[in-house]
């Protein structure tokens, strides 16, 4: 009886097989089994240990009265619109190095982009803390340097009428509830992302240089070249980094946490659903009604990426 060969084809699906199986277990224990629990646990009296005690919907019902939940929305719909007009910087940045001529220019700034990759993103967070430092922070340094704080000072006197910016007494960024929202969407200015700069770029760079030329022909400038050229086609990259976004801002809860401490600073202002739901389970140990507030954030990420998709259309 001949001996069974098997084939290089064979060979190949067998080593496909050994990597994909082994893929797919790791995959199911750390990323689908933490969520069907989170599922499970939400419709449960659970403070983290072995007891739990099932309650059905009320777990959901009582996130639907939860008035700081729902103004922690409200915060953080602030925070998606602002980072909305956050990511024009990086459109912008991507556009002139794109339209750069010399390719010794465009290796050397997308070098600069991404360096500031390399800083641990929590010692980033620590420094910003500092900057708003109303002692010793940078930013009422600055504001006194370039001698903008009694035009502050008359804008709250006259119009604000919030009683935060005062002569002779340092402005306390993170400790009024009125300026924690200001604050936290001033962070990260200019807001030039590195990974947002790359994405577009990559768009960008699968232009084909006879659209330009097509363009030139007719006489357009380089705004009307943006317009009805580049946007347009690094729309896939547009709408992937708005469900990024989106994701990652109803999600986010570090910066605040870190900021602000998990009560979201004075008054609550800087309270978001992701810190919320932090809160209640290493605060309050409502483990259960934490999962809860996790599925909330799930439909409504679902819905905005559903939107996102339906509304940002994508020229073929």
């Amino acid at each position: 009886m001949a001996a069974f060969i098997p084939t290089k084809k064979a060979l190949h699906e067998w080593r496909l097989y050994l990597f994909v199986i082994p893929s797919l277990v790791l995959i199911a224990v750390f990323a689908y089994f933490p969520a069907i629990s989170a599922v499970y646990h939400s419709f449960f009296d659970w403070q983290g240990g072995n007891y739990k005690e099932f309650i059905g919907w009320d777990n959901f019902i009582q996130a639907w009265t939860d008035d700081v939940l729902w103004q922690s929305f409200g915060t953080v719909f602030i925070l998606i619109v602002a980072n909305l007009f956050k990511m024009i910087p990086s459109i912008a940045v991507a556009v002139v190095i794109h339209r750069l001529v010399s390719d010794r220019w465009q290796y050397w700034y997308r070098v600069l982009v991404v360096v500031p990759m390399i800083v641990p993103e929590l010692v980033r967070l620590f420094i910003w803390k500092f900057f708003y430092d109303p002692t010793f922070g940078l930013l009422n340094k600055i504001l006194d340097w370039i001698e903008l704080k009694p035009i502050l000072v008359s804008l709250d006197t006259y119009v604000l009428h919030w009683n935060v910016f005062r002569e002779g007494f340092p402005i306390p960024w993170l400790s009024e509830p009125h300026l924690i929202v200001p604050s936290l969407i001033f962070w990260g200015f200019p807001w030039i992302g590195a990974v947002g700069v790359l994405i577009f770029l990559a768009g960008l760079e699968s232009i084909g240089r006879e659209v330009y030329e097509t363009a030139e022909l007719d006489g357009a400038n380089g705004f009307q070249k943006f317009l009805y050229i580049e946007f347009p086609l690094i729309l896939t990259q547009i709408r992937l980094m708005l469900i990024l976004m989106v994701i990652g801002t109803i999600q986010g809860y570090g910066l605040q946490l870190l900021l602000l401490g998990q009560d979201g600073g004075a008054g609550g202002a800087g309270m978001v659903p992701g810190l919320w739901m932090f809160n209640r389970a290493f605060s309050a140990g409502q483990f259960g009604y934490a999962c809860a507030i996790g599925m909330v954030l799930f439909v409504f990420i679902l819905v905005l990426t559903l939107i996102n998709n339906k509304y940002i259309r994508i020229q073929r």
